[in-house]
């Protein structure tokens, strides 16, 4: 056996593992990073001067460079291993973080570009390092757990940093805080993971280096490749465009919510989906089958918001946005669809393209909800049509993906398929 073919040793397999726990870190802070602006929405006006719309807009630019370097990173993985691969993403990540300091919408475009383009290495990172630290027999359980970290850091995102906000911090302390932080995970990083130069044969980076992009190539040939990413970004773009962006200040205006009711009741989503994505999950594995979960999952998902719409007194707000949140972990089962229908020689770079195609949608609709919906937040209208009108744009992009998944080919019927989430 060629000896760069041999298992890696289990004291390199140790030091993956510590460094997957930083990843983990890396990761968590992602979501932190992704979802914190959505309760400070008018203190980042007034530090980039301009209206809360304008606000909305630099958010929402994350996902533009998310996306797209969702695919270079995957590449970047591959071709230079995790050690310079991750460091790069972290470091650009705390620069961005770091440049929400400036009081200039030009520095905050920026900075929240470059948010974009560093989180976009954490996912597909932990992964690599799980991939290295852990057997076969326990790697599902380490991406599933990758996942919840990363949700979890989606709630603490509002969870905590809205009290804080709301308790006297100043945004410009949490963002060098924040920045600074991330920063140290980086040099560890750099500090930790194992130089993998001697991971892979020869003859392999040759290869990889002639046929970088055939993978895409591949993978974006697939009609079933497409139909995976629109329907996952349009389950998924409620939680990124409504809880994580724009749920506080809907809450608040619309339905006369506190700050911290705000907050809580936009959280919950997120926190809905660290038991959502496993539980949902393991019942794809358990049928057999993908499409019921998919489509069972969306309609949940649904009737959650017709119930806050038509019916609020029936339930809490809290406890309905978590049961959305735990049905909209169907938008991670295309994920596990997306690898089935293609090769497995390309089931890495399937990943790195649905990330692509997922997010792509969300670039897409945040503006048009931000047009069409956003820009009333504050105004003098009906603040109840106002609120019902926001549901149902949501129903429409998850009836749509419903329609859509009739057209997905089961892929799971007599697998043992496994979910993996997004980044």
């Amino acid at each position: 056996m060629n000896p760069s073919l041999q298992p890696l040793k289990d004291s390199t397999r140790k030091i993956y593992i510590t460094a997957w726990f930083f990843g983990l870190l890396f990761y968590f802070l992602d979501y932190v990073i992704r979802s914190a602006p959505a309760v400070m929405i008018p203190q980042l006006s007034e530090t980039f001067q301009v209206n809360s719309i304008g606000v909305v807009s630099i958010i929402g630019t994350y996902y533009i460079t998310y996306s797209t370097i969702s695919l270079a990173a995957g590449l970047a993985l591959d071709k230079f291993g995790a050690k310079y691969s991750l460091f790069a993403g972290v470091l650009i990540l705390g620069l961005g973080c770091l440049l929400f300091i400036i009081s200039n919408h030009y520095a905050g475009t920026t900075g929240r570009l470059l948010q974009g383009a560093g989180c976009a290495f954490a996912f597909p990172g932990c992964v690599y390092l799980a991939s290295k630290g852990f057997s076969a027999k326990s790697l599902a359980t380490a991406i599933g757990f990758t996942q919840c970290i990363g949700m979890l850091g989606g709630s603490a995102g509002q969870f905590i940093v809205g009290p804080w906000i709301a308790g006297g911090l100043a945004p410009k302390v949490f963002w060098i805080a924040i920045g600074l932080l991330t920063i140290a995970v980086a040099f560890v990083l750099l500090f930790i993971i194992p130089n993998s130069n001697n991971e892979t044969p020869k003859s392999a980076k040759k290869h990889t280096s002639v046929s970088l992009l055939n993978p895409y190539k591949v993978v974006f040939s697939n009609p079933q490749s497409w139909l995976c990413g629109i329907i996952s970004g349009f389950l998924f773009a409620p939680t990124t465009i409504f809880a994580m962006t724009w749920g506080v200040a809907i809450f608040q205006q619309d339905k006369a919510f506190s700050f911290h009711e705000a907050t809580i009741a936009s959280a919950m989503i997120p926190m809905g989906w660290v038991f959502g994505c496993p539980l949902l999950g393991y019942l794809t594995d358990r049928i057999g089958k993908r499409k019921p979960v998919l489509i069972g999952g969306a309609s949940v998902m649904i009737l959650a918001i017709l119930q806050i719409l038509f019916f609020p007194e029936f339930c809490s707000t809290y406890v309905t946005n978590f049961i959305f949140g735990v049905a909209s972990g169907a938008a991670m089962i295309p994920y596990s669809v997306i690898k089935e229908s293609n090769p497995d020689e390309v089931k890495g770079s399937a990943t790195g393209a649905i990330n692509f195609i997922t997010f792509g949608v969300t670039t897409l609709l945040s503006p048009i909800f931000s047009k069409l919906f956003g820009k009333a937040v504050s105004l003098d209208i009906d603040k109840n049509a106002h609120f019902k009108s926001t549901g149902l744009f949501w129903i429409s992009g998850i009836i749509l993906a419903i329609i859509l998944s009739i057209f997905l080919k089961e892929t799971g019927q007599g697998k043992k398929g496994q979910t993996l989430p997004v980044g």
